[in-house]
């Protein structure tokens, strides 16, 4: 009997905020960025809370931040924005929900549309053994080229990127699937919600909740540092 799948989205799910939104709010409180920026990224908050935002164009835009440095180059600030940024801001009550898992012999998955770079701080801080991310396309020499490579981890792109991975494993995908959690906040994470046999929404946003509401899917409230389930 294969060990369940329980898959975890990241950014306002097991924390409250989003990866790389907080990193663009960080380079700019550092001086890096131009007030322009710092409008440009609520916009792009803004529009994919509401699920209007393309995926191509929410990546990318994300991706452009690391343009002509080595990860290597980039560590000190990723140190530092962890630290005093990200690290806060993931409650006791996500810490318990990802332990519950692992104590159950679950096999723990951070699905997140937020790029590697970002996530893997996040992912080593909460045990995950398996990240799926965002890719950022590494140029010859070693720097970032700013752009994503490959199929990107949003929207559809987490249910495709995930068959990938179970299959990769010699998974049988679908079985995986019916037998998987995921925990997730968005609309845009919909696709694989629907996908698993076992969905649960956390701290969801207004579109999402609808949803949850008409499916009769769990809810929790983990930025309140509660693992107790709504009933809806």
């Amino acid at each position: 009997m294969q060990p369940r799948l329980a898959i975890f989205d990241l950014d306002n799910t097991l924390l409250t905020g989003d990866s790389e939104v907080l990193w663009l709010a960080w380079l700019r409180a550092q001086g890096l960025l131009d007030a322009a920026m710092a409008e440009r990224n609520a916009d792009m908050d803004r529009r994919y809370h509401a699920g209007t935002v393309a995926p191509a164009e929410f990546c990318s835009f994300y991706a452009a931040l690391f343009t002509g440095r080595t990860p290597q180059q980039w560590q000190p600030l990723l140190d530092g924005w962890f630290a005093s940024v990200i690290a806060p801001r993931i409650p006791e009550a996500a810490h318990a929900l990802v332990q519950r898992h692992r104590a159950a012999g679950d096999v723990l998955v951070l699905s997140t549309a937020s790029s590697r770079i970002l996530a893997e701080p996040s992912a080593q801080a909460l045990g995950f053994g398996h990240l799926i991310a965002t890719e950022l396309e590494l140029l010859p020499d070693g720097r970032l080229a700013g752009r994503t490579e490959g199929t990107l981890n949003m929207r559809e792109g987490k249910v495709q990127r995930l068959r990938a991975w179970l299959a990769a494993r010699g998974s049988d995908a679908d079985a995986a699937l019916a037998g998987a959690t995921f925990y997730s906040d968005s609309i845009n994470d919909l696709p694989l919600l629907r996908a698993v046999g076992h969905p649960v929404v956390v701290d969801p946003d207004p579109r999402l909740l609808a949803e949850a509401q008409a499916r009769a899917w769990p809810v929790l409230r983990l930025a309140r540092n509660s693992l107790a389930t709504e009933t809806t």
